[in-house]
């Protein structure tokens, strides 16, 4: 194995996925990151770290923890099967969650005409209200005027 390699990953017959770290990890380290992928330290062999639920989906998930370890710098070794630079996982089937159909309906409805910015229609004013006819009086208005002389 390469001196500069951090981690390790492969199968084994009694636990199933496997990783371990190697001299130039730190132990604490390497801890952390192989738990924080779903991977928890085997107590009969110090240093060797199995897959939580390899049943579940385990070939893929181990192949993305490589990814993540290889994203963030580290040097990782896997067997051809487990690595995601050589083999590809079978293809995940699309769950339609309905998101492409509402994205194609948005994308048709902006590229639509709207009615909201047609012509206005073209209607008719109200009837206007007749207009009272001038009286034929004038009429008077009788103002008083306050006591103190000022106004109110």
């Amino acid at each position: 194995m390469d001196p500069r390699t951090h981690f390790a990953f492969g199968t084994h017959p009694q636990h199933g996925f496997v990783a371990a770290f190697t001299t130039s990890m730190p132990p604490h380290l390497a801890h952390w990151f192989l738990i924080r992928e779903q991977f928890e330290p085997v107590s009969e062999q110090p240093g060797l770290y199995r897959l939580t639920d390899p049943e579940r989906d385990g070939p893929r998930r181990t192949r993305q923890a490589i990814h993540d370890l290889r994203r963030q710098g580290y040097t990782v070794q896997a067997d051809i099967r487990l690595d995601p630079a050589v083999s590809a996982g079978p293809p995940r089937p699309a769950r339609p969650n309905g998101l492409q159909e509402r994205h194609s309906r948005l994308a048709q409805a902006a590229a639509s005409r709207t009615t909201q910015r047609t012509t206005p229609p073209t209607t008719t004013l109200p009837p206007a209200r007749p207009v009272p006819p001038k009286p034929t009086y004038t009429p008077t208005v009788h103002l008083t005027a306050s006591g103190n002389g000022r106004s109110r």
